[in-house]
């Protein structure tokens, strides 16, 4: 047998204290304890970042420095380690090329199922494309009564212009005879009657290869003439036939004057009605990201960025004379001048004010201005060198004005400029479907025809599904349709082992508890959760044996009543005889795994260290388990006694007739000052909700933001807000250089407070002596990093302390400069409960501080690189600096999922922070699976029933004791124990 441990010695990558443990293998186990208390730093840090160094290492030097090379953690053995996948919690990016279809590959199987088994039709008239061979053309022919006359003609000039001289000299030389010219036929061998073309009109050329009549004995000739006609034709060709009196003939075609009837034929795609041809379709045909495939518009993004009337008219409050046309209010005098003056005239010809609110214009009139008023004239009077001038044109409009500016400009500030004005919309060509249109007339049907339909430009409509139809389907629909797929029996022969990978991907999804995201969804769009098991699903998909996965809290996003799908999931992986470890808070995962290591006992420099390992049963019984005391029910988190109720005089945010994604027109209430928590089953509409619909409303309206709302009807009550803040856990910066004190703002006032000391002012030394990103102050061989990166080719680069200021970031003449004995390296080197202390006299940085500590962050350094924060530690780093903000109580705070990453302690203090923000007057709102947050929370809005299509209604609001109380909702399922237990009946 195999090793059956994972061994780990002497383990200090970041706040590790020389750990030293065993993990079993083949086992799922959990690693739990408080933010920052080190589960991070062993799972992903040490265990993952060693097995990914093991793996890169056994390749070759060539292939070696081609890869991004990691770090060795700082440990000192791991024994047992198997190749290591990490699936963190991190969002897909932002490429709008990238959706869930392809990023599980289901598109790259769809692409195979539609190439060959799709069904093409006309992208004009919805009809049939066929795919004739020689034969099918030659049985076709000879199946028209026999004793017809056929005639064969080859197009080879077709509708256009010029005297084509060449080309019928050419068809003479070649032996031909006649030709039919614009429809008529010509000898081509007359030199008496030399055609003469007119160059300046459009002409179409068909030379006529044969003239026979239907007969069997006919064949051979016919299949030379026939293959001939299509050599000539460039795959083409058409047949003229009269049927002898009876009987009637089996070909369908059009009927000229003379009584002949013309069918067009072609050995490639083409369509009968329109006689277009069509490429062979393959695979990256149904790509849209490849040319083949892309709509020639949107080049495959499916939206094209438009001047936006919201962002154009900003403040509809103003009127025209006060500016409300804010690309117009820009420029020299005299433009701004000229606008004014066109905007004059256009009012005083629709009989408009001037100074009437743009919102208070009629609809109409807001057209014209806009789009301008077409083919009706306009009269406009300016001044041009002392005298005036009366023109008389029609009034372009300003969008179509600053959409010729822009693609006429060659100023590239000016483009800058005007793309502030711009916002993506979907593409007019594709209809936002990323291709073009032949490739999305090619369809598959379930069955349901008329269920499944899409009108062409011409009326008709194309039966079935194109590929961008099916990725707009959910992961359950698509499951749906293929279940019910109509194929021919030659094309499931083909379809089959391609249908059977797509159903098993689209299994996965649903089992890891993504049933209700669509499959044309971006990936840049996924929260972090979704994105997770996304990964997950299609780890599973790969099957593979003796891998050490490695998860970071994969329920975040998820529901309770949907945790056991993914429970299952990861059991599933430990089965197949894989190693499955997760970093994880949720209660339920907990008391699921085989093997727990409870990490801490506190957080920072208070962590680092294994408190409890065990199963479950043996951490239940260790007494210095924070985590344990509150799976055994020791310490909870309270419901309040007393819920805080909506104030009618301070009213209610409202969002009427919602209806983005999957909202069923619904009106939602947020009472304002209160802490409202919206819920539901995963893709119920949540984020919908507050993301898509209101944030984006509020950041449009309050600060001119480009993203559009989903669609609704109206938003009340904002006007009670003066500004909105999103709280999230995105990192506070991109670089080591970012760090608590620089994002909070205590960094500033320390550099202020080290200039204003007497050694620093008679130096000369300003506040920007004592950054480390500007010259003068910092150490210059590292250029205040404090470290220096030594390449090593195809090994990684090797990090070594700075010799010349120690790692210290600053050269020595600042660091001469101190504050109580301390210069400024050492400040940033303190943890924040010892600056609380240290700076008591210094109420700007001492209050800043003291809040830092109050959230939790006491044992962060002041100056520890944003980089090595986890989610959790950022996301309160954010809430502290808004708590030390001036508040006038009237700011709307939105977060999402704040739990992510919190342990239950962690959970009892975040509460505590968001109660301050309500207590001063602010508007919370909170989406947020976590039933601790739900119980505590004022007022609490219940999304559902179910998810996508089933989902977006609101199945119940008011306080927790309401959602309870409803048998419809599922959150009410769940926190009604809770609430019971807080509040035993008498």
């Amino acid at each position: 047998m195999g090793e059956k441990f994972i061994r780990i010695g002497g383990a200090r990558e970041h706040n590790l204290k020389n750990l030293t443990l065993e993990i079993p293998r083949d086992r799922l186990v959990v690693i739990t304890g408080l933010s920052g208390s080190g589960k991070s730093s062993l799972a992903f840090d040490t265990l993952y970042a060693e097995g990914q160094r093991k793996y890169v290492e056994s390749l070759s030097t060539y292939a070696r420095q081609f890869l991004g090379q990691l770090q060795k953690p700082d440990v000192d053995y791991i024994e047992g380690l198997s190749p290591a996948i990490a699936i963190e919690q991190r969002s897909s990016g932002g490429n709008p090329r990238s959706i869930i279809a392809t990023t599980t590959e289901i598109y790259d199987y769809l692409r195979l199922l539609y190439a060959h088994a799709g069904t093409p039709h006309c992208p004009e008239t919805g009809g049939p494309i066929l795919t004739q061979t020689t034969t099918d053309i030659v049985d076709r022919l000879l199946n028209l009564p026999r004793g017809t006359r056929l005639q064969l003609l080859a197009p080879v000039v077709r509708n256009q212009k010029g005297e084509f001289r060449d080309v019928l000299e050419r068809l003479a030389r070649e032996g031909f005879v006649r030709a039919r010219v614009d429809g008529q036929i010509v000898d081509l061998g007359d030199p008496q009657h030399r055609i003469r073309l007119d160059p300046k009109q459009s002409h179409t050329i068909e030379v006529v290869v044969d003239r026979l009549i239907v007969d069997e004995k006919a064949r051979v000739r016919l299949q030379d003439s026939v293959e001939t006609a299509l050599r000539w034709g460039d795959g083409q060709m058409l047949t003229l036939h009269q049927p002898p009196p009876s009987p009637t003939a089996t070909l369908t075609g059009t009927t000229n004057t003379e009584g002949w009837i013309e069918t067009l034929h072609s050995n490639r795609r083409f369509s009968p009605a329109t006689g277009k041809s069509y490429e062979t379709l393959t695979p990256k045909h149904f790509s849209f990201n490849a040319p083949d495939g892309a709509c020639p518009v949107c080049h495959g993004l499916g939206q094209k960025m438009v001047f936006d009337e919201g962002l154009v008219v900003p403040d509809p409050d103003k009127s025209l004379e006060a500016g409300a046309i804010q690309p117009w209010r820009r420029g020299g005098k005299r433009m701004i001048s000229y606008y004014k003056a066109l905007l004059r005239a256009v009012a005083a010809h629709y009989g408009q004010s001037m100074d009437t609110p743009y919102k208070d214009l009629p609809e109409s009139f807001r057209h014209i201005l806009m789009h301008g008023s077409g083919s009706e004239e306009i009269e406009f009077r300016f001044w041009r060198a002392g005298s005036p001038q009366i023109v008389r044109k029609p009034f372009e409009g300003v969008l179509p004005q600053l959409e010729r500016l822009y693609a006429e400009t060659e100023s590239e500030s000016t483009r800058t400029r005007l793309k502030a004005y711009m916002s993506p919309r979907f593409c007019d060509a594709c209809q936002g479907k990323r291709l073009k249109p032949e490739i999305l007339a090619v369809t598959l049907t379930d069955g349901r025809p008329d269920r499944h339909t899409r009108p062409t430009p011409n009326g008709p409509e194309i039966p079935g599904l194109s590929i961008m139809d099916f990725c707009a389907l959910s992961v359950e629909e698509a499951l749906q349709f293929l279940s019910h797929l109509q194929l021919t029996e030659f094309q499931w022969k083909i379809a089959t082992e391609i249908v059977r990978a797509i159903r098993a991907r689209l299994e996965f999804l649903r089992n890891v508890g993504l049933g209700y995201l669509t499959l044309d969804r971006e990936s840049g769009t996924l929260s972090g959760g979704e994105a997770q098991r996304i990964r997950l699903a299609t780890q599973i998909g790969a099957g593979l044996v003796g891998v050490l996965y490695i998860l970071d809290e994969p329920s975040i996003g998820l529901h309770p009543r949907d945790n056991e799908k993914l429970l299952r999931t990861l059991e599933h992986l430990r089965d197949l005889g894989n190693s499955v470890i997760v970093v994880e808070h949720d209660a339920d995962t907990i008391r699921r795994a085989d093997y727990i290591i409870d990490m801490g006992p506190g957080a920072g420099i208070h962590g680092g260290e294994v408190v409890a390992a065990g199963t479950l049963p043996e951490i239940l019984q260790h007494p210095r388990s924070l985590t344990a005391r509150y799976l055994r029910g020791e310490l909870s988190i309270p419901v309040p006694k007393h819920r805080a109720q909506p104030d009618p005089d301070r009213g209610w945010i409202e969002v009427i007739g919602a209806t983005a994604n999957n909202l069923k027109n619904i009106h939602a209430r947020f009472p304002i000052g209160l802490i409202t928590c919206v819920t539901g089953v995963s893709g119920s509409g949540k984020s919908t909700l507050v993301d898509d619909v209101l944030r984006r409303a509020l950041m449009r309206r309050f600060y001119g933001a480009k993203d559009n709302p989903g669609p609704h009807r109206e938003i009340r009550g904002y006007e009670r807000l003066e500004k909105v803040i999103v709280i999230d856990q995105t990192p506070l910066g991109r670089t080591p250089r970012s760090n608590p004190a620089t994002y909070t703002g205590i960094f500033n006032e320390i550099r202020e407070l080290f200039a204003r000391l007497p050694a620093a002012r008679v130096r000369g030394y300003g506040p920007g002596r004592f950054s480390f990103n500007l010259r003068g102050g910092r150490c210059e061989k590292c250029q205040g990093d404090g470290v220096l990166a030594i390449e090593m080719h195809f090994l990684p680069p090797v990090y070594v302390t700075c010799e010349a200021c120690g790692g210290k970031r600053y050269n020595r003449e600042t660091l001469e400069i101190t504050y109580k004995g301390r210069n400024i390296a050492d400040v940033l080197a303190m943890t924040v409960d010892e600056a609380v202390t240290f700076f008591r006299a210094i109420p700007s940085i001492h209050d800043a501080c003291l809040t830092l500590a109050q959230v939790g962050l006491g044992y962060l350094q002041l100056g520890q690189p944003a980089t090595t924060l986890s989610g959790g530690e950022a996301q309160r780093v954010k809430l502290a600096a808004e708590l030390a903000r001036r508040s006038t109580g009237r700011t709307l705070y939105i977060l999402d999922e704040p739990t992510t990453g919190l342990h239950f302690h962690d959970v009892a203090k975040l509460l505590e922070v968001l109660f301050k923000l309500r207590d001063a007057g602010n508007t919370l709102i909170i989406i947020e699976h976590n039933l601790d947050v739900i119980k505590a929370a004022d007022w609490v809005i219940d999304l559902g029933p179910e998810g996508g299509n089933a989902g977006g209604y609101i199945v119940a609001e008011g306080p927790p004791e309401l959602i309870a109380a409803c048998p419809q909702s599922h959150t009410g399922r769940f926190i009604r124990p809770l609430l019971e237990a807080a509040h035993p009946p008498a």
